[in-house]
């Protein structure tokens, strides 16, 4: 993998394939630029697809003192790294960072996000609050284990299979990554979605869902479109928040590829 400096030198690691208009992908909680080795792949043929290890994870760098800014200022320089022109696209609470990248100006035309996971509304807040009260009390507590548990539960991972991913092999590289999950609760606030905020996103944007996630989540998505200047909503008919990337590839080559004088609002 390639690296570069983040403002704050930490090193940020990255791969680079394909041929075509950069596009930046963003991955989720626990994720690295491996885990989205087969939508790169997939979309490789038309762009020149950026992956890469958000700090703390992998082959990147950590400071120990991340906050919103300093991720930003991370996608911000892979963005630079990528080429002009370059696109983004975020998954779960990579969208949550790709929209905040851009509210603070990254200069992007295009920015397509699935499912970042926003819980507005009184008892999403409730919801929300709760959980970043005990994912703070197991990591000062130093369990890293429960904490990629809590993390497994809130999306949805049966407590038996998680108990079955303790004794993978996956499982170390999972808990050398937990302290991560509090950047991820960090980017998304109290669980309300920043609609000032994104008030300042310019980019072109779509906000995808899969047609069986949850109703919050698929209203979520709605109602972040809808808070997005350019926002158009979209909902994959048969997906869930583990959206298939055969699926997913071709929406987001239309979406991307796409001439802008033919882009619309409509949902």
């Amino acid at each position: 993998m390639d690296r570069i400096l983040s403002a704050d030198g930490t090193p940020i690691a990255y791969r680079r394939q394909g041929e075509g208009p950069p596009l930046v992908l963003v991955g989720g909680a626990l994720s690295v630029a491996a885990t989205d080795a087969v939508l790169a792949a997939l979309l490789a043929p038309r762009f020149t697809v950026v992956t890469y290890d958000r700090r703390g994870r992998g082959a990147s760098g950590d400071t120990g003192r991340c906050t919103v800014a300093r991720e930003v200022e991370d996608l911000a320089a892979v963005v630079g790294a990528a080429g002009a022109g370059a696109s983004v696209f975020g998954m779960s609470a990579g969208g949550a960072l790709a929209l905040e990248a851009a509210a603070a100006g990254l200069p992007v035309e295009l920015l397509a996000v699935y499912e970042p996971p926003y819980t507005p509304g009184a008892s999403g807040l409730r919801f929300k609050a709760g959980c970043t009260a005990r994912l703070r009390r197991l990591l000062a507590a130093g369990d890293r284990g429960a904490a990629v548990e809590l993390f497994l539960s809130l999306t949805g991972v049966a407590e038996e299979t998680a108990a079955r991913m303790r004794r993978a092999p996956v499982w170390p590289e999972l808990e050398s990554m937990a302290h991560t999950l509090a950047y991820d609760d960090a980017l998304l606030g109290d669980g309300a979605i920043p609609a000032e905020r994104f008030s300042a996103v310019t980019a072109r944007a779509l906000v995808i869902c899969g047609g069986f996630s949850s109703a919050p989540a698929r209203a979520a998505t709605r109602t972040l479109a809808e808070a997005l200047p350019r926002g158009r909503h979209r909902t994959l008919t048969g997906q869930t928040r583990e959206v298939a990337p055969q699926v997913l590839a071709p929406v987001l080559t239309e979406f991307f590829a796409r001439d802008v004088y033919a882009y619309g609002r409509a949902s």
